[in-house]
């Protein structure tokens, strides 16, 4: 049975976009903690036979990513050389395990955006990227207890509630909710990769780099009160209807590291400044065939890098993708 939510637990699972990491060394001492967490986001939202633990609500599209001149200055993945042109498979989606919640609800932020890009050699590799500008926690361990806080705070927990004590504990949770609202479509939205990743270019240099994909459409959000009165499925019909008349696109950006910013840290965003390299143009043009098919077999891991990009020390990948593992096994039974 799914706990009854209060609206501080709330705020706190709208932060789900993505399952989180522990270190290689913490994932020795703690071998089932990916398991923990998948545990812990069915006791909150239930078990929905053959759906995503979370990010459960979701449309699946397809279309193709053309790559930018300047990409292949910064890494030699095969899918950012000037000129070529992969088939993508994309997935849209709202956070929470619940697969009816509507899509105006303000827990379906942050929204994701994951990509599949087939590579010429008939390998694939992925991008994770939701519209929270950072995390709220910096390791798997800190999301585990996260959750297990929300669990314990219902409407009739002593104050402060496990859950108020873990937020007055780690601000960046407050700060990174700051950063979310309910968009007017899809395809104007924000979506922002919490992760560093290393891109290794012809020279043999290396940068780091945050992923940022920024929609042709332009940004637009709704006021809470606005989004309260759309359909509950208002999202994917806005997308289902855009797609009928013409693409949609997106610019996927290179946000560059400097010296000094934090690669491992995903709580702490990089500064507005930095310079951004565009990677190339995500072309989005038709929905899935069987929605519920296609998002049932896709499997997207940040950790699915190919050549010429690499994770970084960042402890929330390995999390990310061993914890999608358990959730995909368990969607697949």
């Amino acid at each position: 049975m799914r706990r009854s939510l209060t609206s501080v637990s709330l705020i706190a699972l709208g932060f789900l976009t993505t399952t989180l990491a522990v270190s290689p060394a913490a994932l020795a001492q703690e071998p089932q903690v990916e398991e923990q967490i998948v545990d812990a986001f069915q006791q909150l939202f239930g078990k929905h036979a053959g759906e995503r633990t979370n990010h459960a609500k979701g449309i699946v599209a397809e279309g193709e990513f053309q790559a930018a001149q300047q990409a292949a200055d910064l890494t030699t993945a095969a899918h950012f050389q000037t000129g070529t042109t992969v088939p993508v498979k994309v997935r849209f989606s709202n956070a929470t395990g619940i697969p009816t919640l509507p899509d105006g609800d303000p827990n379906a932020n942050p929204h994701g955006l994951a990509v599949k890009f087939s590579l010429p050699d008939g390998a694939e590799t992925d991008i994770v990227i939701n519209s929270l500008k950072f995390f709220p926690v910096a390791t798997g361990a800190e999301f585990r207890d996260l959750l297990l806080a929300v669990a314990a705070s219902g409407p009739n927990s002593p104050k402060p509630t496990k859950l108020e004590q873990f937020v007055a504990a780690h601000p960046a949770v407050a700060k990174a909710g700051a950063t979310v609202a309910t968009p007017e479509s899809f395809a104007t939205e924000n979506y922002f990769g919490i992760n560093a990743f290393a891109f290794t270019n012809k020279a043999g240099e290396t940068r780091f780099i945050r992923y940022v994909a920024e929609p042709l459409a332009g940004v637009s959000h709704l006021a809470p009160a606005d989004a309260a009165k759309r359909a509950p499925d208002f999202l994917s019909e806005d997308l289902a209807a855009r797609l009928a008349r013409e693409p949609v696109r997106f610019r996927l950006l290179a946000q560059v590291a400097e010296p000094g910013d934090a690669i491992t840290d995903a709580t702490i965003p990089w500064p507005e400044d930095r310079r951004r390299v565009e990677l190339g143009t995500l072309t989005i043009t038709k929905l899935a065939a069987d929605n519920k098919a296609a998002a049932k077999e896709l499997l997207f891991l940040p950790g699915n890098v190919t050549d010429g990009i690499a994770p970084s020390d960042d402890p929330l990948i390995a999390i990310r993708d061993a914890a999608y593992a358990v959730s995909f096994s368990r969607r697949s039974e």
